[in-house]
C-alpha cells in the first residue's frame, strides 16, 4: 500500500485570533476520503476485538493520567466542561467499552474512529465531504446563529466548527443535521482537534490511522 501521506497531505484548518490569544496550542486540521461509510470487513471487527482484549480494565482507569487524554480535561476545564460529568472522547469511548465488555462493531467509520481515538488519544470528527464547504476551521459562534437541526440560537462566542458559510457542529458536541455522515455520504471529510499538549504529529497520526482503517476496512 502506498503511503497515503503523500497521496493526500492533511490540511490545517483556520482559527479565530481570539481563540488562538485565549486558547494557544488549538487548532484543527482534517483530510478528505473518497468513500462512505458502510459495513465493517471481518478484518476491522478482528482488529477491534483485538484491540478490545488489549485495552483492560487497568487501562482505562489510568487512561486520564496520559499525556494526551489529560491535556483534553484541562481544556475541557477551561471551556467550562466538567471532564467527569462530560468525559473527553477517548474517555467516552473507553467507558463504553467497560459497560459493553469490548468495543462492539458499528459500522466502518465509527470503528475506525473507535480505533484511532484508542491508539491515538486525539478527538476526531467525520462531516459529509459534499455537505460542507472547505475550508474548515474554528471559531466563534455569531449572536442569532444556530446549529441546524438544533432549537434555538446559540450561546454567542460559543467555540464551534465552522466551514465557509455556517458552523456545522459544536467542538465537543452535537453536529449540524446533515453535514454529519449518513448512508447516502459518498466523500467523508476527518478531522481532529488539538489542544495545548497535545504534538502535531499526534493529530497527524490520529488522522492517518483512520484513513488506513477505512482502506483496509
Amino acid at each position: 500500500m502506498s503511503d497515503p501521506v503523500d497521496d493526500r497531505p492533511t490540511e490545517a484548518g483556520f482559527l479565530d485570533p481570539s481563540l488562538r490569544d485565549e486558547f494557544p496550542g488549538l487548532g484543527l486540521r482534517y483530510v478528505s476520503v473518497d468513500r462512505g461509510s458502510g459495513r465493517s470487513s471481518r478484518a476491522l471487527k478482528e482488529r477491534l476485538r483485538v484491540l478490545s482484549d488489549r485495552f483492560t480494565g487497568a487501562q482505562a482507569i489510568t487512561l486520564r493520567r496520559r499525556p494526551i487524554p489529560s491535556a483534553y480535561r484541562v481544556f475541557f476545564r477551561h471551556i467550562g466542561l466538567d471532564p467527569d460529568e462530560q468525559p473527553t472522547p477517548v474517555e467516552e469511548i473507553a467507558l463504553e467499552r467497560m459497560k459493553k465488555g469490548g468495543f462492539v462493531s458499528q459500522n466502518l467509520l465509527d470503528d475506525a474512529l473507535t480505533i484511532a481515538t484508542i491508539e491515538s488519544g486525539v478527538a476526531l470528527r467525520a462531516f459529509d465531504a459534499d455537505r460542507v464547504s472547505v475550508p474548515l476551521g474554528l471559531r466563534l459562534s455569531h449572536r442569532g446563529e444556530g446549529l441546524e437541526g438544533r432549537r434555538g440560537e446559540l450561546p454567542p462566542g460559543t467555540i464551534v466548527i465552522a466551514d465557509r458559510g455556517r458552523p456545522i457542529g459544536l467542538l465537543f458536541g452535537a453536529i449540524a443535521a446533515g453535514r454529519g455522515v449518513s448512508p447516502k455520504t459518498r466523500r467523508m471529510l476527518l478531522s481532529s482537534i488539538q489542544v495545548k499538549g497535545v504534538p502535531d504529529i499526534a493529530v497527524e497520526e490520529a488522522l492517518w490511522l483512520v484513513v488506513e482503517a477505512l482502506e483496509t476496512g
